[in-house]
């Protein structure tokens, strides 16, 4: 039983697993899956593929609840058949559609890690007030950009804030909310009297327009449409295709690489100056970690930091920072969360400062 659980999860630092990918030899590609599906007993599925997958190199993030899988992850491509004939052995994963990436250096993710959660995408709804299957039309990206010329579609960016920030679909509108449970009612409330427009979807890889087509057809929209594949697989088919590329910016990711450039426009700034910029960072100072957007000249003058108060915490002997985030943990003051907005943590200027994170 002790051998087992040896195999079970990562054991290794960061800077040793930096270590081991930046010496691999061969090219990893970069691929992302969700299915909704009832498995049976999420705990023994979650063994069972972590065992099978860490022999076969896999890094990544996936989770698994009793309505199904929601995966992340890299691949090196000398064990990519025996990946593809390791989903077809499980009924649950036979034949699930594959978003590889298009701009990939193969260093995506560092560890693998699988995790069984009450839900594979966190919607805040109870799990009977709408019915998960039934969803709205897939769209390839041919039929995406013709129903976009339409200027009686309506187009929605079903992600968050900041993933919408440095890349979206022109005229796209955005709940600009920080988590994905609070883009439903906000979505439903702006689309309210517009029951009988062609609504058009759009998230990443596709899983997050699963779940808010269903919401909609549920709420009595009749013609939701969903972009098939998410704009991962958008990204592939307009270059396959010759298409034009109606999103502009990048994609952001859920990975270490922060984005996926689909087109040259850069259309955010540096959170700090101003600058064009559209590269996330989170914080140096690891007790924030807060995701924001910074230039390689602000990244060099504040020391990777969102502010001054984190660049002087950094500065400090690491028994000292010990001894603040102890006492921080004692007045519950621990509630960093690495998406919430900028403009709510007093980042954007230079010289602004939080004193309430001393």
């Amino acid at each position: 039983m002790e051998e087992k659980k040896q195999t079970l999860f990562n054991k290794y630092g960061r800077e040793d697993l930096e270590k081991e990918i930046q010496s691999e030899s061969f090219k990893r590609l970069t691929v992302s899956l969700y299915r909704y599906v009832d498995i049976k007993n999420p705990e023994i599925f979650r063994d069972e593929l972590f065992t099978r997958w860490f022999k076969l190199n896999i890094k990544g993030r996936i989770y698994l609840a009793h309505e199904g899988i929601n995966a992340q992850f890299s691949c090196p491509e000398p064990n990519w058949k025996e990946f593809v004939e390791s989903l077809n052995d499980y009924d649950y994963l036979k034949d699930v559609p594959l978003k590889i990436a298009v701009e990939d250096d193969g260093k995506s993710f560092l560890k693998l890690t699988i995790k069984v959660r009450k839900k594979i995408l966190a919607d805040g709804m109870d799990d009977n007030s709408y019915d998960t299957s039934n969803v709205g039309k897939h769209l390839t990206a041919a039929e995406w950009n013709k129903h976009m010329e339409d200027p009686n579609t309506i187009v929605v960016d079903v992600r968050n804030h900041y993933e919408n920030e440095i890349g979206h679909f022109k005229g796209a509108f955005c709940a600009e909310s920080d988590t994905f449970r609070e883009d439903l009612p906000k979505i439903h409330d702006q689309l309210k009297g517009k029951e009988d427009k062609k609504i058009l979807l759009y998230c990443t890889g596709g899983i997050r327009c699963e779940k808010t087509s269903a919401y909609l057809r549920h709420e009595g929209f009749e013609d939701v449409n969903q972009l098939h594949g998410g704009i991962i697989d958008y990204a592939r088919q307009i270059k396959n295709e010759g298409l034009e590329s109606k999103f502009i910016g990048k994609n952001f990711v859920f990975d270490e690489r922060r984005g996926e450039r689909i087109s040259d426009d850069i259309i955010s700034s540096c959170h700090q100056c101003g600058e064009p910029c559209d590269d996330h960072v989170n914080c140096n100072y690891l007790d924030c970690n807060l995701l924001f957007i910074q230039c390689e000249n602000c990244k060099t003058e504040n020391e990777g930091c969102c502010s001054e108060d984190c660049k002087h915490m950094i500065s400090l002997p690491i028994d000292e920072q010990k001894e603040i985030r102890k006492e921080r943990e004692a007045q519950g003051l621990m509630e960093y969360n690495h998406s919430l907005r900028p403009k709510t943590r007093g980042i954007f200027k230079k010289g602004t400062k939080n004193s309430d994170r001393k």
